[in-house]
């Protein structure tokens, strides 16, 4: 039998916002396990038979934790398959996502559980969590077999990109999962108000010829949310937030005691509708990007801990689908690889520190999900990450490991990139070898 190896990642700046920690000092692992971290760990020395990284000064933090990602597997593996999104994700300082089950088939089978994750662990390179379907084939008529799914390991329930309409079939839905102390992840818009929508609904999109989606679409199904939520309690989870109406609604549910969190996307907070520019269609995403005036209450809503996670919202297209005239092409874009450099510029802008910043990328959606993830305190798996914070760069869309290169951040200026990603001890990804 092979003893594992000890490895001592020495002179870094170490960040664990579960810990509440922020000082130098060096991590140690032990196979794929964290087996001591903090400052003054080797006072006469790294003892010799270490294998020894030097951080050169730089960051470690826990890897983090993406709630939000679209993948093409099964059924359109042109635009992403489980082991490229993995890749991207690494690459992007992620080491756990959550795949939503907008998939073809829909994962809304034990089966189909089964396959993700049997899949992740034969092709992926960073850990990988299935969120089952809500409703049978996402048609928000039937309710999926939540006990089972759960059985199978489903960590949550959502219908993806999709709002279920029936508000019978919602209160349904939070009373079952409650059963089951299951989280429910929604995305919320009503579908009748959105219907034909291309962007935010304004002077804008008026000045521009295209149909508006308006803030209010989102904030009344989450409003119908909350009043059932009052009528069967459990968990519920907002999947993305994107007005500073629907913010406020949020606010009053926390203060009512409800078990309500919610999640905002990179892009809503570095981006508003003005980037929409002359129809740039890898800016169309959804929900829309909003005005500035959302967009800043969105970034003052996470400093202040109303809003809990940040995601990518990763959603791969093709440019079959994007290069279309903006009111035809799909919604969506990519953002594992950008996810950690865009949500930065918030501590670069002194919107926020980093320790708030990273905590709502690690400990909280593990906390929320339920996860064995998101810390480095000693057994715990030894996933994290290594980062130059002060690494200028122009980002360039054409070196994404993704598939699909639908970024609308190609071209802009960041500043932080991750230099190494360790997923159970191991390096799944190292900047210098590429």
């Amino acid at each position: 039998m092979i003893e594992p190896e000890q490895v001592a990642y020495i002179n870094a700046r170490i960040i664990d916002p579960a810990a509440d920690m922020d000082c130098e000092g060096a991590l140690v692992t032990f196979g794929d396990e964290v087996q001591a971290i903090g400052p003054n760990l080797f006072p006469e020395g790294v003892p010799s038979h270490f294998k020894t990284v030097d951080c050169g000064g730089h960051l470690i933090a826990p890897g983090l934790i993406d709630m939000r990602v679209f993948t093409g597997e099964p059924g359109a593996e042109h635009k992403e398959t489980l082991a490229t999104a993995s890749q991207a994700a690494a690459a992007g300082g992620v080491t756990t996502m959550v795949v939503m089950p907008n998939t073809d088939p829909v994962i809304d089978d034990v089966a189909l559980v089964d396959f993700i994750l049997r899949r992740s662990r034969d092709t992926a390179v960073t850990n990988v969590y299935p969120m089952a379907a809500l409703t049978k084939g996402l048609g928000g008529e039937h309710l999926t077999e939540m006990g089972l799914l759960q059985e199978a390991g489903a960590i949550a329930f959502t219908d993806g990109d999709r709002s279920v309409m029936n508000a019978r079939l919602m209160r349904q839905a939070l009373s079952y999962a409650k059963t089951f102390d299951a989280l429910l992840v929604h995305d919320a818009e009503d579908t009748s108000l959105a219907l034909g929508g291309a962007m935010n609904e304004g002077e804008l999109a008026s000045r521009l010829g295209l149909q508006g989606i308006p803030g209010s679409a989102e904030t009344i199904v989450v409003e119908r949310d909350i009043a059932l939520l009052k009528l069967t309690g459990g968990k519920y989870h907002l999947s993305q937030i994107s007005s500073a109406e629907t913010l406020r609604v949020v606010a009053q549910a926390k203060a009512d005691g409800l078990d309500i969190t919610c999640g905002v996307s990179s892009h809503h907070l570095a981006l508003n509708e003005n980037d929409v520019g002359d129809y740039r269609t890898f800016f169309k995403i959804a929900p829309p990007l909003r005005t500035e005036e959302d967009r800043r209450a969105l970034v003052d809503g996470l400093a202040s801990g109303l809003i809990d996670v940040i995601v990518s919202g990763h959603n791969p297209q093709g440019p079959e689908d994007k290069r279309l005239p903006f009111a035809e092409a799909t919604f969506g874009a990519v953002g594992l690889e950008t996810l950690l450099p865009v949500a930065l510029e918030l501590v670069q802008n002194e919107y926020l520190d980093l320790t708030t910043l990273l905590r709502s990328m690690t400990q909280t959606p593990a906390d929320i999900l339920g996860l064995p993830a998101g810390r480095l305190t000693p057994g715990s798996k030894a996933d994290f990450i290594l980062i130059d914070i002060n690494a200028p760069y122009v980002f360039d869309a054409a070196t994404l490991k993704s598939k699909s290169k639908n970024s609308p951040f190609d071209e802009r200026r960041m500043q932080g990139r991750v230099l190494k990603t360790v997923v159970g001890g191991k390096a799944v990804y190292d900047y210098t070898r590429g």
